[in-house]
């Protein structure tokens, strides 16, 4: 369809333009055949041809603009994420080069870093070798106080050396929803030497920018089993010190409470923070700019502890007078913005990519009025974004030079000196960090107490007054402290459909938790404090445990880091949705203060171990036995605390469930030199058909499984398996990926009978709501009737619900483990060691294979 454009009707054309003595830098690129379907901010790698980078010495539409990648992209090519030095004098972005016509995607090219120096009219790409460059596709990159790059990557590099470690190929991991290999932050030199991956994200980091206190702030895309949003945090350049920043709870903000998420953050002048909140995708690509007050708040109506009672928020307030609407279905009455960068003059400005609202009416592009808006057919007319001058003081906002139609431009910055941010230096081993961590490639995690929620007792369910008293042995048994053991899971590095085709079938019940591994367990202390060593550069994630093993509460849903030699303290445990700050260093104080005193120990605990000012348990046991500090494969208990004399009682006993013990036969899910000693290479990787099925075969005399619980009895015979389960051998007539026993216990089923020799479904008459019987009736509603002239009834399958959730052990209590109880009618029957196994593969999500490469071909 062609369009009358009508003059004086793009928003800003008409105003007087700007000229700035700074230069600006721009992208600029073809409008797309359709913005709203070709945008989602999570495919950050895509190619779109035909985006070049441009110049002006002055931010003016008399300055001369000059394109300075056509050199290298002959205009077929794309630029993206412009960033500008400190000083002014240079760029960084990303660009990558035509596409090569026929050629496959994995030989295509990538995309690399390049740097502009704008006084000799330069370019180079930062990283010389072609080999180098092409090892993965590098974006975002942003100037370090120090001279240094950090960008996001999908090289992957520590990451790929820790599948090596696991006897993996080295490959980039898919993102969560296995689309794209995953973004991460990376650093490297100048010359593009010494790149190192500073985080271990499961999907993608990006947008890097550095505030003046030498953090890293990025966009975090957080995708883990039920989260989906894009938030922001703070790393320093070493890796160290990950930490949410803002917007966890913030992201229903957008237009009557749409879902937003925050990208592109810039730091102004006055520390607050400048970003873009759209949706994942939509909106023409653009969305809303924002300044949020990051250093008072850590979501939108939640402000930092020392802020609480003081203020209540918003925390986010628009940048600009313009009423701008997030949803993507509805044209915005105060446009779009797509890129807004703060000037650090002084002036309280931001260059903006803006687009107006305008809709089509009768085959023109005219501007929006409020009875245009009303009306309910109205047509979103193509963007135009632009580049113009806001000022937060006065509310004005004047065009740099016209904007075109077709033509977009999707990112500004200004070559404009600026405070240069403070220096970071990595933190130094056997300084900040620990030697001997680091040497052996392992940080420690160490949790102040797991009753400590938000800065608040949780007792579990104990009952208890509080830690002090739940941590005295004189008040509390070990089997009355409601949390017992930490689990430490850590993610399945999920390869391209090319190197191994995974269906959906290979993670089974459900794929929300992909595949996972177990790194170790560990005791918790009467306090609820646990200190252990990690291994470093990986994803982790924690469980609480009962006595049993068992998950207490949600999964965590968010990944944490340690580098080498690093110790991550944490307060204690979150309740999401609580909205309350957690793991920010502006977060409410640890519930758990510690000990009060120095050399002597806890109340009614032995003598030996005797505490300084301030520790937790867990830091004072590991502290004066170093080897209390190492994790296990195995979940071991032993009373290390209890004075008998002081508490009245004597101890607690002692108990494992072991991979190695007499009650534990089946093929342990971990390597034989882990059941002895454990090492940062240690996984437990659980798959169905190998660790879990033969359980039920297991010879245990008359208690074998199958001895009931399949569909023939010893002598060959057909027979109804014992409650509807069958737990036999050979792969499923509803889905042949799978055994018939895993299809049983985690599907519902037909519960069947036996005729005439056969088993078939078993049917019965169908009721209606208030338990009337049906019948079949015909197209005229009149009742069908058989040879006899009887009504026929209408005959339904009875369901048999699954004996075991995905959900986790605790769901799976009351048809499944309570049976194995003392008195249950399974007691027994299994023992704990192999319930402990069932315990920790359903937790984790009863994957069908936890090891994509041993997956069969399809």
């Amino acid at each position: 369809m062609s369009l009358l454009i009508l003059g004086g009707c793009g928003g800003g054309k008409g105003a007087d333009p700007v000229v700035e003595a700074f230069g600006i830098a721009y992208i600029k690129r073809p409008l797309p055949d359709n913005p709203q379907a070709t945008t989602d901010v999570r495919d950050a790698t895509a190619f779109n041809a035909g985006g070049d980078l441009f110049y002006r010495d002055l931010a003016s539409a008399g300055a001369r603009e000059r394109n300075i990648t056509f050199r290298e992209t002959g205009g077929l090519g794309d630029v993206r994420d412009v960033e500008s030095s400190f000083d002014g004098s240079k760029l960084l972005f990303a660009m990558r080069a035509p596409e090569i016509e026929g050629a496959d995607p994995e030989d295509q090219p990538t995309w690399n870093i390049w740097e502009y120096d704008i006084a000799s009219d330069s370019l180079r790409r930062v990283i010389a070798s072609d080999i180098t460059a092409e090892d993965g596709q590098d974006i975002a990159p942003h100037y370090l106080p120090d001279g240094r790059i950090v960008f996001s990557s999908t090289r992957q590099r520590q990451s790929k050396a820790t599948l090596l470690d696991e006897g993996k190929p080295q490959f980039p991991a898919l993102d969560e929803n296995r689309d794209n290999p995953a973004l991460v932050l990376h650093v490297m030199n100048a010359d593009g030497s010494e790149i190192r991956q500073i985080s271990f994200n499961q999907s993608h980091d990006l947008d890097p920018t550095v505030l003046d206190s030498g953090e890293i702030l990025f966009s975090r895309w957080d995708n883990m089993g039920s989260r989906n949003q894009i938030s922001l945090y703070t790393i320093r350049p070493d890796g160290t010190e990950l930490r949410i920043r803002y917007g966890a709870h913030s992201h229903a903000t957008g237009t009557d409470g749409a879902q937003i998420q925050f990208i592109q953050p810039r730091e102004q002048e006055d520390g607050r923070v400048m970003a873009i909140i759209k949706p994942f995708s939509g909106t023409d690509p653009g969305g809303d700019a924002v300044l949020i007050n990051t250093e008072d708040y850590i979501d939108n109506e939640q402000p930092t502890w020392r802020n609480q009672g003081v203020l209540s928020g918003p925390a986010q307030t628009p940048a600009t007078i313009n009423p701008v609407d997030t949803d993507p279905a509805a044209p915005s009455p105060g446009g779009r913005f797509m890129a807004a960068y703060p000037l650090w003059d002084g002036s309280n400005r931001a260059l903006v990519s803006w687009s107006p609202c305008r809709l089509v009416e009768g085959g023109r592009i005219v501007p929006c009025t409020r009875e245009r808006l009303a009306d309910p057919g109205a047509e979103a007319a193509p963007p135009l974004y632009g580049v113009y001058v806001y000022d937060m003081a006065s509310n004005t906002q004047r065009p740099v030079f016209a904007p075109q139609e077709g033509i977009m431009i999707s990112e500004v910055v200004a070559a404009q000196s600026r405070t240069r941010p403070e220096i970071l230096s990595d933190k130094v081993s056997g300084v900040e960090l620990d030697p001997d961590l680091a040497e052996e490639g392992a940080g420690v995690l160490h949790i102040r107490s797991v009753y400590d929620f938000d800065g608040a007792f949780n007792g579990l369910g104990s009952g208890a007054a509080g830690i002090a008293s739940l941590a005295d042995p004189a008040q509390y048994t070990a089997d009355q402290r409601p949390a017992r053991f930490l689990r430490v899971v850590k993610a399945v590095s999920i390869p391209d459909r090319d190197l191994v085709d995974l269906r959906g079938t290979a993670f089974g019940r459900s794929s929300q938790q992909l595949m996972r591994e177990i790194i170790a367990y560990a005791p918790i202390e009467p306090d609820g404090s646990v200190r252990i060593k990690v291994p470093a550069n990986v994803p982790l994630a924690i469980s609480v445990l009962d006595k049993n093993g068992r998950r207490i509460g949600d999964r965590h849903q968010n990944w944490i880091q340690v580098r080498p030699g690093e110790e991550l303290t944490c307060n204690g445990c979150h309740d999401h949705r609580g909205g309350l700050p957690h793991a920010h260093s502006e977060g409410p104080p640890p519930v758990n203060s510690g000990s009060q005193t120095t050399g002597l120990p806890f109340p009614n605990t032995l003598n030996s171990l005797f505490t300084d000012f301030g520790e937790t348990m867990a830091q004072t046991r590991t502290r004066i036995d170093a080897t209390a500090l190492a994790p296990s494969v195995d979940i071991e208990y032993e009373d290390v605390w209890t004075d008998e004399t002081a508490a009245g009682r004597p101890r607690d006993a002692a108990f494992a469930y072991s991979y190695s013990g007499a009650g534990f036969t089946t093929p342990p899910p971990v390597a034989t030199p882990c059941l002895s000693a454990w090492d940062v290479s240690c996984r437990i990787v659980i798959n169905y058909e190998d660790h879990i099925h033969p359980l039920w075969g297991k010879d245990r005399g008359a208690d074998t499984c199958t001895a009931c619980h399949s569909p023939t009895d010893a002598m060959g015979n057909p027979r109804v398996p014992e409650a509807q389960l069958d737990l036999s051998d050979g792969a499923s007539s509803d889905q042949p990926a799978h055994f018939t026993s895993y299809r049983e216990l985690l599907f519902n089923d037909n519960e069947l009978e036996l005729n005439m020799g056969a088993l078939q479904d078993r049917l019965v008459q169908a009721t209606d709501g208030n338990g009337n019987p049906l019948f079949e009736v015909d197209a005229n509603g009149d009742p069908v009737l058989d040879a006899s002239g009887n009504p026929v009834p209408v005959m339904v399958t009875v369901n048999v619900p699954p004996a075991l959730s995905a959900a986790g052990a605790r769901a799976s209590e009351g048809r499944f483990f309570s049976l194995f109880d003392d008195g249950g009618t399974h007691a027994g029957r299994l023992t704990p060691s192999e319930l402990k196994l069932i315990a920790e593969w359903l937790d984790i999500g009863a994957q069908y294979y936890n090891n994509p490469f041993d997956v069969p071909p399809p």
